[in-house]
């Protein structure tokens, strides 16, 4: 065995240092989101330990050492003269304002999931077979909802559906349109809100899932157009749907071509296919980068299984690249697959069977 290099061994303690530190300040993240700490200095005031303890009614003892540690992590602000903790704002708008576009405490609930459910993963990885996502901890579930819906509240009505041809004009002129994998209905009530004049349905086989976006879509005033149904991606009902939509859920799909070949039967015959996917090159030397990281990260303990876990198991993963999703596409059917927008963490596709 080779001699190590102590400069390159120092440097990669001091990585490690860094990555130690974030798990740990990402606990206290949850923590202070469970407690309400983010909420009570969102409006930015400094305030000193007691104050913040009383408003939260936490032990100052408690208080103080949270504060601390947020403090050395970079995520609050310490003033040294009044010894007064503060949020800037913009650490507000990423652990305080939930409809922020930039928020970002729902990341740190997934990566509790992941923590939570590695011994089930570890069997997996032993016996070869899957773990869906009705069986990770639910904490997987309200934080992939938070996380994503920050990047949906920042693109997908002002981008992404306008990078679409012609879905914009449908959709204010009222169109049919099925939410693939919904999840808690965020993607499903934010199209609503912004297009009153289409119909919406969303669609995902965990039944707790969408008894949450049920209740949300009558939270946010739309349930009068917006339904909520559980159905496997391959099976859901209806049929010319002008638009499907899947929010990065194929990928974690066993059989994302015959998924595809479901929706390619229940689009209308000029209806569009709307796939967001995570951010990926296609050769993985070009993925190795603080996204690819964690996007790696997840796959490995979440999206991996949960494809392995059903039939077919192709196992995309979440960092597929366009080449692998077009054939998906190209094998379902389609004939016309095209990026239409990005971001540095999703890849928007419009698929059809012709082009306008």
């Amino acid at each position: 065995m080779r001699e190590p290099d102590m400069q390159k061994l120092d440097e990669l303690v001091g990585r490690l240092v860094n990555d130690i530190g974030a798990s740990m300040s990402g606990a206290l993240v949850v923590l202070g989101d469970q407690i309400g700490i983010f909420k009570a200095m969102a409006d930015g005031t400094p305030r000193s330990v007691a104050d913040l303890a009383a408003k939260t009614k936490v032990r100052e003892r408690y208080m103080q050492e949270w504060l601390s540690a947020q403090a050395a992590a970079g995520y609050v602000t310490f003033h040294e003269e009044t010894d007064q903790f503060s949020l800037t704002p913009e650490q507000a708008m990423i652990f305080a304002e939930e409809n922020s576009p930039a928020f970002f405490v729902g990341a740190f609930e997934v990566v509790q999931s992941v923590w939570m459910d590695e011994p089930r993963i570890a069997e997996a990885f032993r016996t070869g077979k899957g773990v869906g996502w009705h069986e990770h901890s639910t904490c997987l579930f309200r934080g992939t909802e938070r996380f994503f819906r920050s990047g949906y509240n920042a693109h997908l009505v002002n981008e992404w559906i306008p990078s679409l041809d012609g879905v914009e004009e449908k959709l204010k002129k009222g169109a049919n349109v099925a939410d693939v994998g919904c999840g808690h209905g965020a993607s499903t009530i934010l199209m609503a809100q912004a297009f009153p004049a289409s119909r919406f349905t969303g669609f995902d086989y965990h039944r707790p899932s969408v008894e949450r976006a049920t209740a949300a879509a009558k939270d946010a005033g739309v349930a009068n157009r917006v339904t909520f149904r559980q159905s496997a991606a391959g099976e859901y009902p209806g049929h010319d749907y002008d638009l499907v939509a899947m929010f990065d859920c194929l990928h974690d799909m066993g059989d994302p071509v015959g998924a595809g070949r479901h929706v390619k039967d229940t689009l209308a015959r000029d209806g569009t296919w709307m796939i967001v996917e995570p951010f990926a090159h296609d050769r993985l030397k070009d993925n190795l980068n603080p996204v690819g990281r964690v996007y790696y990260g997840a796959s490995t303990m979440i999206c991996t299984p949960a494809s392995l876990s059903q039939e077919v198991g192709l196992g995309l993963g979440a960092q597929a690249g366009e080449m692998k999703l077009r054939k998906v596409a190209l094998d379902a059917g389609f004939t016309h697959f095209r990026r239409a927008a990005e971001t540095p963490f999703n890849m928007v596709f419009e698929v059809r069977t012709q082009t306008h």
